[in-house]
């Protein structure tokens, strides 16, 4: 398959230099590299490549603003944002405007190749750690009504531990687990069932 046509952009030059010798070494082809926003756009307007990698702070037009101007202008070339930032709202903002990848900065060498092999394929590419940090970010609104120790309890409850497991983990009786049960199951308007516990537990595990 035919390498894609790539431009870089960074303001951090180590930054730059590391991604442009990565892709050079595995024979990727890069035309040209940019330490500015300006320079990017320019490089994207006059040599219309297959993907521009862009860091998202840069002088003169940040990575976003560039996404944008090139959706407004229907350039085909797809653009990846490397950042280091996790913000929900960014992340909201780049999917707004089309953007195939989004990788951070501390993954870029060993995630830019999938990103850029999901790309050519149609499919945008986010890094998982932002992913699995947006989606810890999102915690259910009923975990908020809970006191550390009780969801510690729910977490060993999803677990499948018993109430006396869950006991001797936390150090405390038997009788006492119980009663944290009780309270969950109070605050979060459950059954007092220990299966609608459970079941509970067990959908909102990923946010414990």
């Amino acid at each position: 398959m035919k390498k894609p046509s790539i431009i870089i952009a960074d303001d951090h030059p180590l930054i730059l230099k590391g991604l442009e010798d990565f892709l050079k070494e595995r024979h990727y082809n890069v035309l040209d590299s940019a330490k500015n926003g300006k320079q990017a756009y320019q490089l994207i307007e006059d040599l219309q490549p297959d993907i521009a990698i862009l860091d998202i702070q840069m002088p003169y037009l940040t990575g976003l603003q560039i996404a944008e101007k090139c959706k407004n202008n229907q350039f085909n070339t797809k653009i990846i944002i490397i950042t280091f930032e996790k913000d929900e709202s960014i992340y909201n903002q780049a999917k707004s405007l089309g953007i195939y990848g989004y990788v951070l900065k501390e993954f870029a060498l060993t995630e830019i190749e999938n990103c850029i092999a999901s790309i050519l394929e149609n499919t945008s590419y986010f890094s998982p750690e932002l992913l699995s940090h947006l989606e810890k970010e999102q915690v259910p609104e009923e975990l908020k009504l809970l006191t550390p120790t009780e969801k510690e309890v729910l977490k060993l409850t999803a677990k499948s531990k018993t109430a006396k497991e869950i006991g001797d983990i936390l150090f405390v009786s038997k009788r006492t687990v119980e009663k944290h049960k009780s309270n969950i199951s109070k605050k979060l308007k459950l059954d007092c069932k220990d299966t609608s516990l459970a079941l509970f537990a067990k959908e909102i595990e990923a946010y414990l």
